[in-house]
């Protein structure tokens, strides 16, 4: 059995999940824990990388919970709670891991790591999943990809945000209002690489 041409259309979807279809830039999912975990560079990288390893796990677990569990049983209906639970779940084993091995890190990212759960960026990467019909391959892929692509802006983000904290900003436009500027003009970059890859 030939696998390559999956893999090619998973790594194709992966890095336009990345650029092109930016889970945050592209539909603007997950900017609670965004705008509130990017005013530093470390809490920054830690809640990215955190996001990435949660949503291409909980991608692939609810794959197979879909298609090896609600399917065969017609309880697809059922998929919005099942999705719930299952990245409940394994956030709470995120948290767990990370206090247990940087507790600094745990304690700076605060209430925005148990948010993973509602984070609905996690939840619409599954939604997604299921209605442009991923196999599992490309399932992960858009998974990790999507990830990246949010760790990928929240960086950015933290970066900038850090500079302007020296700067002279108007005051009507400080805080949310200057963020939410730069999320604006990020998420315009990257509409210029709408069109280079399609990743559906």
């Amino acid at each position: 059995m030939n696998l390559m041409p999956e893999f090619s259309h998973a790594l194709v979807v992966c890095i336009s999940a990345i650029f092109t279809q930016n889970i945050l830039l592209s539909y603007f999912l997950g900017l609670c824990p965004f705008i509130g975990s990017s005013r530093e560079i470390k809490s920054a990288l830690g809640l990215g990388a955190a996001v990435i390893f949660v949503m291409t796990c909980t991608c692939a677990l609810n794959w197979l919970v879909y298609h090896k569990v609600l399917v065969p049983l017609h309880l697809e209906f059922f998929r919005f709670i099942m999705f719930i639970i299952v990245i409940a779940a394994f956030v709470q084993f995120v948290e767990m891991a990370i206090d247990r091995l940087s507790p600094s890190l745990y304690q700076k990212l605060g209430v925005f790591l148990p948010l993973i759960t509602v984070n609905c960026a996690i939840l619409g990467a599954s939604l997604f999943m299921v209605i442009r019909d991923y196999n599992f391959i490309s399932t992960v892929g858009y998974g990790l990809g999507s990830g990246t692509g949010w760790f990928m802006a929240i960086v950015v983000m933290a970066n900038i945000r850090t500079r302007l904290n020296n700067d002279a900003i108007p005051k009507g436009l400080q805080g949310a209002g200057i963020t939410l500027i730069i999320v604006g003009i990020m998420a315009l970059a990257f509409i210029g690489f709408t069109g280079v890859l399609a990743g559906k």
